[in-house]
């Protein structure tokens, strides 16, 4: 075998050698368990909350929000739904505070003009059902309801649960094609399922973290994807956030008092003109005084 030839082989041997040394390192980068830290600014001061994520139990759930959190998405957003009797929850990830008012985020927008402007490629899990397979930038819904049936190692929806939220789309039933990623499937990166409902699969970028103390709100776990949990819950309780407002609140006249309901108008820039043009509202309890999402970061990935 001439010389040439032997070392073509070894370089295509080496170069081998070197994709699959990479991939190796990785995968070695990245755990069962990340982590992230969202820091909260209320009445000027931060709050540092710390959650681990389950990507074995929510993988694709999981990738999208790291990589809305990498990208800065999150930065200068506010908790825009305070709830402490009903549901149990504040939420986040969609709407600024402007001077007391609310105003929408255009996610499909924005994280499109990120892929263009930063030279970001976020991670596809739901496309329209048309020959192209034309991407949605939402996700998979990765809860019973919507057939998943991820094995392993998960987080119930119990007190500091962090939870990805999605719009009610009412009676809507467009379908959409989806990239499942669970023990139902031999996930290759490839494994497409066609004539899923879109309203299951088109959370964005809202979350919400669970305050409750009980269980009536478990069936949640079967609609929406719990996620992570937040570190160390009795601190936010004890000094952390949820202490803040608790001792505001006290100087108030009655914790009603410290949100403000709110009706607005959502949906405005899905990607299916029925939806957008359903005219469906939702109700809001949000804070008088703004709780800012400061900055989302991944500490573990």
């Amino acid at each position: 075998m001439k010389k040439k030839n032997l070392r073509r082989i070894f370089s295509v041997f080496s170069a081998a050698a070197l994709s699959v040394g990479a991939a190796a390192m990785f995968a070695g980068c990245t755990t069962d368990r990340p982590e992230v830290t969202v820091t909260y600014t209320f009445l000027g001061k931060d709050y540092n909350v710390d959650y681990t994520l389950s990507r074995k139990s929510k993988p694709q759930t999981v990738q999208h929000f790291i990589e809305l959190a990498d990208a800065g998405y999150y930065d200068g957003l506010c908790v825009h739904d305070y709830n402490n009797e009903i549901t149990a929850l504040y939420a986040g990830g969609y709407y600024y505070d402007e001077e007391g008012e609310l105003t929408e985020k255009n996610y499909f927008e924005a994280v499109k003009k990120l892929e263009e402007e930063k030279n970001i490629k976020f991670t596809q899990s739901v496309f329209m059902s048309d020959e192209a397979r034309t991407p949605l930038y939402t996700v998979y819904g990765e809860f019973s309801d919507n057939g998943s049936t991820v094995e392993g190692s998960s987080f119930s929806h119990t007190q500091g649960a962090l939870v990805m939220y999605y719009t009610d789309k009412e009676n809507f039933n467009g379908r959409v094609t989806t990239i499942r990623n669970d023990a139902g499937k031999d996930n290759n990166g490839e494994q497409y399922q066609d004539n899923c409902l879109y309203r299951y699969n088109s959370a964005t970028s809202l979350f919400y973290t669970f305050t409750g103390s009980g269980t009536g709100y478990s069936e949640r776990a079967a609609k929406y994807a719990v996620f992570g949990m937040a570190k160390d819950y009795e601190n936010q309780l004890e000094k952390g956030l949820l202490k803040a407002i608790a001792d505001y609140t006290e100087d108030l006249e009655g914790e009603d008092q410290f949100t403000e309901e709110r009706t607005l108008t959502i949906n405005k820039n899905e990607p299916f003109a029925l939806v957008q043009n359903a005219n469906t509202k939702a109700t809001y309890k949000v804070p008088v005084e703004p709780i800012t999402i400061k900055t989302v970061k991944v500490t573990k990935y």
